[in-house]
């Protein structure tokens, strides 16, 4: 007998050790994808927050007398038509992409998640305006919604964060509406509600909560779509403003030269795609560490 109680009073911890968020982060570890994602991730931000440090030069200091220059010893990834360090730039754009990729997201969903919560708890009228409007949007490219934005609003950082903001809360505004409908019904909801929890306690404390898993996950897929967007609005010209460098913009201005100086299109390209990978890789790890249908 004692034996048998000492074997259930070891087991018992071990039990409470086991939660929802402690199994994702143990199918997330055993993902090597996924941590390869997250490895290219953390590298990017480092690269951003220390570019002041790890850059060779700063990203506007021209040297006229060496333009055009080809990758080399002294310039590892060559020069601009200003004679501007690449590499620096390079580094230094890493900054544009993860600003644009993490504050256009974040205010993308804080537009689409409140908007898909009050549809899908409140439901009637409400969810047919927000849900007419979702649609109405939908069938309009993001893409050319994004560009009429920035011919109005003009060129820059904070315009682009606008335009990708505005043109992409549709997806977190769907998912948020998902879970609420899935959830509202829930046994702990309907007792709150027999206590007289009001409405937005039972959204803040018992149904975000529960809808987050989907949202990170979409959080972590949307951030490599906002890059792309950023690329293509500055390719086009319509993006970041000179000389601030842009992956985007860099390849808008090597298009002209690609036959020759190679160099100026293909390293941000390199970069463009490695960050795409990084933050693709990680959001497919989220989404199967987040999924409890994974935990077998």
């Amino acid at each position: 007998m004692s034996n048998l109680t000492a074997e259930v009073s070891v087991s018992k911890p071990l039990l409470r050790q086991r939660t929802l968020w402690g199994d994702a982060v143990s199918r997330f570890a055993r993902n090597k994808l996924a941590l390869l994602g997250l490895c290219i991730v953390l590298l990017l931000i480092v690269l951003a927050i220390a570019s002041p440090v790890v850059a060779p030069e700063r990203y506007d200091k021209t040297h006229f007398d060496r333009a055009w220059q080809f990758p080399s010893s002294q310039h590892l990834f060559g020069t601009d038509a200003l004679g501007r360090d690449f590499l620096s730039r390079i580094i230094y754009g890493a900054r544009i992409s993860l600003l644009v990729g993490f504050l256009s997201q974040g205010l993308a969903f804080s537009i689409g998640v409140p908007l898909g919560l009050m549809s899908g708890w409140r439901g009637g009228r409400t969810d047919y305006v927000i849900m007419r409007l979702v649609d109405a949007m939908s069938a309009f490219p993001s893409l050319l919604f994004a560009i009429l934005i920035m011919s109005v609003l003009g060129a820059g950082l904070r315009n682009v964060l606008l335009a990708l903001g505005l043109t992409g809360w549709i997806g977190g505004c769907r998912m948020a509406r998902a879970q609420i409908l899935y959830l509202k019904d829930a046994d702990y909801v309907m007792a709150a509600r027999a206590i007289g929890a009001r409405d937005r306690r039972i959204l803040a404390t018992h149904l975000l909560p529960n809808a987050l898993s989907p949202l990170i996950v979409g959080l972590g897929l949307g951030i490599p779509g906002a890059i792309f967007g950023e690329a293509g609005l500055s390719f086009l010209g319509l993006g970041i403003n000179p000389p601030t460098p842009s992956w985007g913009q860099m390849l808008g201005e090597a298009r002209q030269y690609i036959g020759y100086y190679w160099h100026l299109a293909l390293f941000p390209a390199i970069a463009l795609a490695f960050t795409m990978l990084g933050f693709t890789l990680l959001g497919d790890g989220l989404r199967d560490a987040l999924d409890p249908r994974m935990s077998q």
